[in-house]
């Protein structure tokens, strides 16, 4: 019996990817950021691609079908039109864009061939299309509504569909320019951040702040409309003609220019952050329930960048109309890829899909690259590194015992992740109990702002314990209220605190996962999905009565996660990590030999 081996890319924009699927099944997936090094890295993912073929030990030759995940002359024509519509303000744009579009982005088309080596036809999907496939077709429901929401694909801004076995149809859109992607995106700007990586440090200042601004975004920028559909007053944004997201009326609105990148953050910043975000959870409810009526469907599925924000997903959980809800763990571009690649499958092939009720198809999201034993020894043995080689029982027992000494893990093990987060493949880890590990983590480990929370990896059937939560979170897109007998009231003193003078204060018995508003990114573990996690993690409960660990991403600050033995060594050794755990070897960091740091990286992280 012959095999569908499907390709899908995403590229040219940001976070390049690439996927396989094999006979419908999600094989193989994986960032190009993360074999090169560089941060969000746009060009053809080269590596990813060779990463998805060597896994399922096939050449390209062999491959069924190629898929892109967004219709390229569509941009163009949206691009274009936007410039021409807005002249001659944006001439000096067009300048920037124009030439690399006519050179490079109109000819994808033989651009895939030539990168590939590819001879056949190269299929093509819509944008938010293929962020529909990406939520629906690996979800755990035959029938469902699906909500895409992000900056811009190619005039779609956000889209309501519906996934009806192995099909979907988009039946509404919003279109450009009115983005509520974009929206956040420009907060994100105006309060010293970068966009398309800072909306997550916005979201994460939000809680420190108040709605000051709420009723001002309302009056001035937006026209809300009941079913979630609205209007931006382009007077106050910049991205139609100029190089930045906001315009000097929005700096008249705001009350001066943007905060300067790095430098101190202000209540002002915190009040900021506080209204987009809840403008943005307002959007998404009256988005969702716009989907429910014109679904019907008790389930939602979700992509696209805006369904990385896990808060605004807590409350559609809590508050919205859907009895059930799924988020693509790689919901950005990046997702993109395996969307087009699962469409290609079931649409254009025809197949069937099969749904497990309860249980999606992508396998924990561990679908990048892992190592065996004998290359992680062979790289170790190549460096001189000091390990010791424990089996499983020791391991677990011993691991867990370090973090319950207050010890911070690097945790390199099986697959590595697709998506942004940390799920227990590239993690770094720690001890939640401990009132210093979230400040010492922030700025000792991940050289990052101090106000940045942390998430909890918890024991699926330990979650109702220590979260208001009671359904399968597993890949930390869903924000929970920490359960009221584990809060620590605030004293009369520390309720006069504001801003980041919060942060330090206890909040729970699992003070390093609890935010300052007593809220927690959940992850559950299980056994079905990764059992050596679960099985570290119920170690440490069998050690503390604490069936919680502190997992963030394996990586610093302005780097991608690790993706190999030696990315997670050269971390492990520019950090302060106390032990690295590579698959069955354990490496303290006093047993290693001399590490030796280039300037650039020094200065660029501030290592003391």
């Amino acid at each position: 019996m012959s095999h569908t081996y499907v390709l899908g890319i995403s590229a040219f924009y940001h976070d390049s990817a690439a996927c396989l699927v094999v006979d419908g099944e999600i094989a193989a997936a994986a960032s190009e950021e993360r074999f090169t090094r560089k941060k969000a890295d746009s060009d053809f993912p080269h590596r990813a691609v060779e990463f998805c073929l060597k896994d399922a030990g096939i050449t390209v030759d062999q491959l069924t079908h190629v898929g892109f995940y967004d219709k390229p002359i569509l941009k163009f024509e949206r691009i274009l039109e936007t410039y021409l519509g807005v002249a001659p303000e944006g001439f000096k744009s067009f300048l920037l864009a124009g030439p690399l579009w006519i050179k490079e982005k109109l000819y994808i088309d033989q651009e895939i061939k030539k990168q590939l080596g590819w001879s056949g036809e190269v299929l093509y999907a819509e944008h938010h299309e293929s962020h529909a496939a990406s939520a629906f077709f690996p979800s755990p429901f035959n029938e469902a509504a699906i909500l895409t929401i992000d900056g811009v694909g190619e005039w779609a801004t956000a889209s309501i569909g519906h996934g009806t076995g192995n099909d979907l149809e988009i039946v509404d859109e919003l279109l450009w320019p009115d983005s509520l992607g974009l929206l956040y995106s420009a907060f994100t700007y105006y309060t010293g951040f970068k966009v398309n990586s800072g909306e997550y440090k916005v979201m994460g200042l939000a809680p420190y702040g108040e709605p000051k601004y709420v009723d001002l975004i309302y009056k001035e920028l937006m026209d809300l409309r009941e079913d979630g559909s609205f209007r931006l007053n382009q007077k106050y944004f910049n991205y139609l003609a100029g190089l930045t997201m906001t315009s000097e009326a929005f700096n008249d609105v705001f009350g001066g220019p943007p905060r300067v990148p790095e430098s101190k953050l202000t209540q002002r910043e915190m009040d900021l952050a506080r209204s987009v975000q809840v403008v943005c959870e307002e959007v998404m409810l009256r988005m969702a329930r716009t989907a429910h009526r014109k679904t019907g469907s008790e389930n939602l599925c979700m992509a696209g960048g805006v369904a990385l924000n896990c808060v605004g997903n807590g409350r559609l959980l809590r508050e919205g109309p859907f009895r059930n809800v799924w988020i693509q763990p790689a919901a950005g571009d990046a997702g993109g890829a395996l969307g087009v690649a699962t469409l290609i499958h079931h649409r254009h092939l025809g197949k069937p899909r099969t749904v497990v009720p309860g249980r999606d198809a992508m396998k924990g999201s561990y679908l990048g690259p892992s190592f065996t034993p004998e290359e992680i020894e062979t790289y170790l043995k190549s460096i001189g590194a000091g390990y010791t080689r424990l089996d499983d029982d020791r391991l677990f027992d011993t691991v867990a015992g370090m973090l319950a000494d207050e010890k911070v893990i690097g945790w390199f093990d099986g697959r590595m992740e697709f998506g942004p987060r940390s799920l227990g493949g590239r993690s770094i880890l720690g001890d939640p109990r401990s009132p210093k590990m979230q400040t010492q983590m922030n700025l000792k480990i991940k050289f990052r702002e101090s106000f940045r929370p942390f998430a909890p990896s918890v024991l699926r059937e330990r979650v109702s314990d220590y979260f208001e939560l009671d359904t399968d979170s597993p890949y930390m897109l869903l924000v929970a209220p920490v359960q009221e007998h584990r809060r620590i009231p605030l004293t009369a003193d520390q309720h006069q605190l504001w801003g980041i003078d919060k942060l330090n204060v206890p909040r729970s018995d699992i003070p390093a996962v609890t935010h300052i508003d007593y809220s927690a990114r959940v992850q559950t573990v299980s056994p079905d999905v990764n059992e050596r996690y679960y099985k570290l993690i119920k170690a440490f409960d069998t050690k503390t009565g604490c069936g919680v660990v502190v997992n963030t991403s394996f990586n610093v600050r302005g780097e991608p996660i690790v993706c190999t033995p030696a990315d997670a060594y050269r971390c492990f050794m520019r950090t302060h990590i106390d032990t690295l755990v590579l698959g069955p070897f354990v490496l303290e960091k006093t047993a290693q030999p001399e590490w030796k740091e280039d300037s650039q990286w020094q200065t660029e992280f501030q290592l003391d």
